[in-house]
């Protein structure tokens, strides 16, 4: 018996987290990824890299794309990592 609190107390405390809007949270790092995603994207296309990684700065205002770009002949790829304003 002393063990059905516990998941009584963390059903309760998930169902808490969702009333402060989830969505709303969801929405702010869509609106994020939308705007690095073009600059991920513009990126790309000019090194003909693959694309490892893009995150918005702790500014706000760029972006930091991280891509793959291939050795030619017999070099190794190398990591480039580029800050593009959103």
């Amino acid at each position: 018996m002393a063990r059905l609190p516990i998941p009584a107390m963390i059903i309760a405390g998930l169902a808490g987290l969702a009333a402060f809007g989830p969505a709303a949270a969801g929405d702010y790092f869509i609106l994020a990824a939308a705007d690095c995603g073009d600059a991920a994207s513009r990126v790309v296309s000019e090194t003909g890299g693959q694309l490892l990684s893009a995150q918005p700065s702790a500014d706000g205002q760029t972006c930091i794309v991280t891509v793959l770009v291939q050795g030619s002949g017999s070099e190794r790829p190398r990591k480039v990592t580029v800050r593009v304003p959103m």
